[in-house]
């Protein structure tokens, strides 16, 4: 038990290259040994005294030349099917048909229009949005976005692990479930394996910028750039205020053997430990994954680590088919690019408005998103309207509205000035409906209930 070779063939048959099959084996041996990952909250002390956003000057924002040696990277592998997406999570239309990928393209090219300088996007795309998002991007190729050799890099792809046997699992019935994501840990490989990381410092882009395509608020920021440029840091991690609904996500701590911060995942916490991961008044900084990596120290590290970043691995029990819960059991072994920040000597953090950190995980937050809370605006950014004073409405939607395309009979009220919507069963807003402060709408029965146009504030309805 426990023997490599038989994931070693199996990945380069499948064409995988030295770097990922370095960066699995690291993971799997972990697992052999029967390290558990686990960070129990005994070695470590809640992280303190993290810069403000705010306190930056706004006087001297990045200048075109180092705009110029700038890649916003996204990751863009999620097919988004807990929302009943079969495709890539980010051709969802936002509005009026506008979808994710559209604005990230848009904040692009204002980039550039704006400074003069040819800031790049790469795409980190996976086997199964490639396809549709460079078919979406041709629309963009007088703007030199549609040539893959220029925007994507290639998520790899691991074996899953047989839980009983620890060799590959063999799944004759569907071979590609015999196939998972490493997690988005896999930046790092990926640039390297790719060639990217040197076709990037060959023409002078030295800071990169990473963020979920999902994150419409995470938008490469002149002011933050200069920071990070002026701060020497090899890699710095954007973190914002925990609130109750982000007890679950990663958090940042210090290590107490050598003060070095890290990132811990719920998957990575003793299950004594839970209550401590979830205190966010002791655990205050959550991590918004949106990134700045200087790429030739990334390198230098790379290089000192024997080319593969040691990475916390991250185990996963699943099924091999996740739609069969009796089909074999399966470990899935993951890195979360996070945590790369205890890796780096130097590497710091800093805290930024929840404006930045805008993900949709859900049917409510794309609701919020295409509501009037939220504006749009010309150059692809996407903010809480100012009266919103940095808080989204907290939206609650019955099983009714899982799926995206059940959003569409409930309609988009207005949600402005609204503290929290719950809605349960079946509903229609219909057009002219503005909602304020806390309202909740239910409805037992099958038939839709219509909430008539007008205002309504402070009510429950049903």
């Amino acid at each position: 038990m426990g023997n490599f070779t038989a994931f070693e063939h199996k990945m380069t048959a499948a064409g995988m290259g030295d770097a990922p099959i370095r960066a699995f084996r690291r993971n799997y041996e972990a697992l052999v040994r029967n390290e558990s990952g686990l960070i129990p909250e005994s070695s470590i002390t809640p992280a303190t005294d993290i810069p403000a956003y705010q306190s930056l000057s706004r006087s001297a924002p990045a200048a075109a030349d180092l705009l110029g040696r700038a890649v916003v990277i996204k990751l863009n592998g999620g097919l988004g099917t807990s929302m009943g997406l079969k495709g890539p999570k980010s051709l969802l239309p936002v509005r009026d048909g506008v979808t994710f990928l559209d604005l990230m393209v848009r904040q692009v090219l204002a980039l550039r229009e704006n400074s003069g300088a040819k800031v790049r996007l790469l795409l980190m795309n996976s086997f199964s949005t490639s396809g549709e998002t460079l078919a979406h991007l041709a629309r963009y190729a007088a703007d030199g976005l549609a040539e893959p050799g220029e925007v994507e890099l290639m998520q790899n792809q691991i074996p899953k692990i047989d839980a009983t046997t620890l060799e590959p699992v063999n799944w004759p019935a569907e071979p590609a479930l015999e196939w998972c994501p490493p997690g988005h840990g896999d930046l790092f490989p990926a640039l390297v394996g790719s060639g990217w990381l040197d076709r990037l410092l060959a023409e002078g882009v030295e800071y990169a910028f990473v963020s979920n395509s999902d994150n419409l608020g995470a938008v490469l920021d002149p002011v933050l750039l200069q920071y990070f440029a002026d701060s020497g840091a090899p890699f710095l991690m954007e973190v914002t205020r925990r609130t109750a609904a982000d007890r679950k996500g990663g958090h940042l701590a210090v290590r107490a053997a050598d003060g070095r911060l890290l990132l811990r995942e719920v998957a990575q916490c003793p299950d004594e430990d839970l209550d401590a991961f979830q205190d966010i008044d002791r655990h205050r900084y959550f991590n918004t994954n949106s990134l700045w990596l200087r790429l030739d120290l990334l390198k230098s590290q790379l290089a000192a680590d024997g080319g593969v970043l040691p990475l916390p691995m991250i185990r996963n029990r699943k099924t091999v088919d996740p739609r069969d819960k009796h089909s074999t059991a399966v470990i899935q072994l993951e890195t979360a690019m996070g945590a790369a920040i205890e890796c780096f000597a130097g590497a710091t953090a800093i805290e930024v408005p929840r404006s930045r950190f805008a993900p949709v995980k859900s049917t409510s937050d794309l609701l919020g998103l295409r509501s009037d809370a939220y504006e749009v605006l010309p150059d692809g950014q996407v903010l809480l309207h100012p009266e919103r004073r940095g808080q989204p409405p907290v939206i609650t939607l019955s099983d009714d509205y899982k799926l995206v395309d059940q959003l569409t009979p409930l309609g988009v009220p207005g949600l402005l000035k609204c503290l929290s919507l719950e809605v349960s069963g079946p509903v229609h807003f219909a057009p002219g409906v503005v909602l304020e402060g806390e309202v909740a709408v239910r409805n037992i029965g099958t038939t839709p209930r219509e909430v008539a146009p007008g205002v309504y504030r402070d009510q429950t309805l049903g």
